[in-house]
C-alpha cells in the first residue's frame, strides 16, 4: 500500500516516534540472552524451560498469522487455530530445531507458521468454493502464495516503531497489551498496510475517528515499549 499521502496526524506521530527512536533499548539484548538461555535448556532436557519457551512466542506467532491470512483473504479471520497447530508442531518437533540463536528460533517458527498458513488458505478456499461463495483475495496473492510477513518491516510506516528485527519479539508482546480496538487499527494500518478508507470500512467508523484511534494506539504501544524497557532495567 502507498503511504505517501501523510496527514497532519501522521506528521505529529511521526514526530513522536522519531522523539521515541532516539531512546537507546538496552532491553534487546536481555531479550536475547533470556531466549537463548531458554533454547539451551530445553535442548538440554528442561520441559519446563520448554514449555516457557513456546509460550513466550506465542504472542508473535499469533501477531503474524493474523497478518499472513487477513492480508491474502482481506477479511477478518479467527486465526486461533493456526496459532495452535504450529505451538503444537514445534513442541512435538522440537527436537528438529538445530538452531541457537533467538533469530534462527523465530526463523523456525516462521517456516512451521508459513507451511500452517498454506494450509490453512487452501482449506479455507476449498470449503468455500464447494458452496459457492467466492473469497475476494489479495490480487497481489492470487495463488495464497504470499511471503512470510516481517513483522519489523510492516510497522515501519508511516515511520519506525522498530529500527531491527529483534525487536519483534518484544513488539509482539506490547501489541498483546493494546485493548481490542487499538491492536485491530495498528493490525489494519501498520501490519496489513490498508488505506485509512479502507481500514474505517472495516472498522464501521469514520475516517476522521479511525485516524485518531490509530493515533492513540501508536501513542499507547510507545508507552507500553517504553514501560517494558523500563521494567526491565530495573530487574
Amino acid at each position: 500500500m502507498d503511504f505517501t499521502g501523510t496527514t497532519s496526524i501522521e506528521d505529529a506521530l511521526a514526530e513522536r516516534e522519531k522523539q521515541f527512536m532516539h531512546n537507546d533499548y538496552e532491553s534487546d539484548s536481555e531479550i536475547h540472552s533470556r531466549i537463548h538461555h531458554l533454547i539451551n535448556s530445553a535442548r538440554a532436557g528442561d520441559i519446563a524451560a520448554r514449555d516457557e519457551l513456546l509460550e513466550s512466542c506465542r504472542n508473535y506467532v499469533s501477531v503474524i498469522a493474523r497478518t499472513n491470512v487477513e492480508t491474502w483473504m482481506r477479511a477478518k479471520v479467527d486465526a486461533s487455530d493456526l496459532v495452535q497447530q504450529t505451538m503444537l508442531e514445534a513442541y512435538e518437533g522440537f527436537q528438529n530445531f538445530d538452531g541457537v540463536s533467538e533469530a534462527e528460533w523465530l526463523g523456525w517458527l516462521r517456516q512451521i507458521l508459513a507451511h500452517n498458513t498454506q494450509d490453512f488458505i487452501r482449506k479455507f478456499r476449498t470449503e468455500k468454493r464447494n458452496v459457492k461463495k467466492e473469497i475476494r483475495l489479495n490480487p497481489q496473492f492470487p495463488n495464497g502464495s504470499a511471503p512470510g510477513v516481517d513483522l519489523s518491516a510492516h510497522l515501519q510506516t508511516p515511520s519506525q516503531l522498530m529500527i531491527q528485527n529483534e525487536r519483534e519479539f518484544e513488539l509482539a508482546n506490547a501489541i498483546a497489551e493494546l485493548t481490542a480496538d487499538y491492536q485491530e487499527v495498528i493490525q489494519l494500518r501498520n501490519l496489513q498496510r490498508l488505506p485509512f478508507d479502507e481500514v474505517a470500512e472495516r472498522m464501521g467508523r469514520s475516517r476522521g475517528a479511525v485516524q485518531m484511534l490509530w493515533g492513540r494506539a501508536l501513542k499507547q504501544l510507545q508507552e507500553i515499549l517504553s514501560q517494558n524497557h523500563d521494567v526491565s532495567e530495573s530487574e
